[in-house]
């Protein structure tokens, strides 16, 4: 189990526990549960890397205690 923080600079971060070999959209689904907002709403970003919601984590080198950006399109 890895913990990941997503932070969408409004004064929301949410924290999410997840597996290393979940996909995105796993990810996705898990912080739209816990803000309220739709999982195909939301878009998660590392810099200008936009994540796609088919790759894994680990694909992505996503490990324990990083943050990403959360953005609501």
């Amino acid at each position: 189990m890895i913990e990941i923080t997503c932070n969408d600079r409004l004064g929301k971060k949410v924290r999410i526990k997840c597996n290393d070999d979940d996909t995105i959209g796993d990810l996705k689904k898990l912080v739209a549960a816990q803000t309220g907002t739709k999982w195909d709403k939301i878009q998660l970003k590392k810099w200008y890397t936009i994540y796609k919601d088919h790759v894994t984590l680990a694909d992505y080198e996503i490990h324990d205690g990083m943050n990403l950006e959360l953005y609501y399109t």
